[in-house]
Formats: structure tokens, C-alpha cells, sequence
């Protein structure tokens, strides 16, 4: 079996720790910027046409804190859910490990290059916008098998805690 970038690194204990609490810290972050400057964000959304219209009733300010925020969380958001992702499939399932990481290893790009289009779209340049149509839904169905595959590692982890003497 082939050995994946940084698996070492990756399925270390503390590796993982951190991985969670950057991912739980972001989504928390996301949570509030959203509170904040009450706005939704357009990154589960794919049909450009919704998109247009729901950033058409955004303020000034609510378009640049969405810019900075998809430049900024959005971008370690993927690092951090990715490499958590990765981690737990690759130290709880062994061979499969590998192949099960997969998805969290492809999410990755696809989320960034579709935080660029968002940045570009909220800075006023739509001729990528049609991209949301294929990489929104790509990203969701790469995400969510990782992070089923990471929650089952998690139980497999709390099962092998729970029969050590």
C-alpha cells in the first residue's frame, strides 16, 4: 500500500487535536462573522443565478466581509478539516486508510479554487461564477464522505480506548 504525503505527521495524536480544535475554532468563526455582519454566505450555494441574487441585497460592507473572510478562514478551513479528515481515516483504517483519505486529500483544492471564485464574484468579476455550478456540489460530495469516514474513525478510536486495560 502506498504511503500518503505527510502520513506521519498527519496521524500523530497531537496532529489531530489540533486539526479538530482549527476546525471547530473556524466553524465558530464562521458562525460569528455571519452574526456580525448578518449576512449568509454563498459557499453551499451553486446555481449562479441565486447566487447573483442573493449577493444583489448584500451592503458594501457585507460583500468586503465576506471577501476577507473567504481569503482568510475559508482558506485554512480545508487545511484544517482536510487534514483532520485525512488523519483520522489514514491512522483508524489501516490499509484502507488510504483509499478512504482520498476524498479529504481532492477536497482541499476544490474548496480553495472555489473560495477564489466566490472572491472573485463578491469583488465584482463574474465570468467564473458559472464554476459554483460543478465545484460547490464536487466539494459537498468529497466533504461529507470524509467527515463520515473521520466520525467512524472517531468511534473506532473511543472503542479502542474503552477495551485497553
Amino acid at each position: 500500500m502506498p504511503n500518503f504525503p505527510m502520513q506521519d505527521w498527519l496521524t500523530k495524536t497531537k496532529t489531530l487535536w489540533a486539526m479538530f480544535w482549527a476546525t471547530l475554532g473556524l466553524t465558530a468563526t464562521f458562525a460569528i462573522i455571519m452574526q456580525v455582519w448578518q449576512f449568509e454566505l454563498i459557499d453551499e450555494m451553486s446555481d449562479p443565478n441565486q447566487i447573483r441574487a442573493h449577493v444583489a441585497g448584500f451592503s458594501k460592507a457585507q460583500k468586503t466581509a465576506h471577501i476577507w473572510m473567504t481569503a482568510t478562514v475559508d482558506v485554512a478551513y480545508p487545511l484544517a478539516y482536510g487534514s483532520l479528515f485525512m488523519g483520522m481515516a489514514l491512522r483508524f483504517f489501516g490499509r484502507a486508510g488510504f483509499w478512504l483519505a482520498l476524498p479529504s486529500l481532492f477536497v482541499i483544492p476544490v474548496d480553495l479554487a472555489e473560495g477564489f471564485v466566490q472572491v472573485m464574484f463578491l469583488s465584482g468579476d463574474d465570468s467564473l461564477l458559472h464554476l459554483k455550478s460543478i465545484l460547490t456540489p464536487l466539494k459537498l460530495w468529497l466533504f461529507i464522505p470524509g467527515a463520515i469516514i473521520a466520525l467512524i474513525g472517531a468511534g473506532i478510536a473511543i472503542k479502542n480506548k474503552r477495551s485497553q486495560p
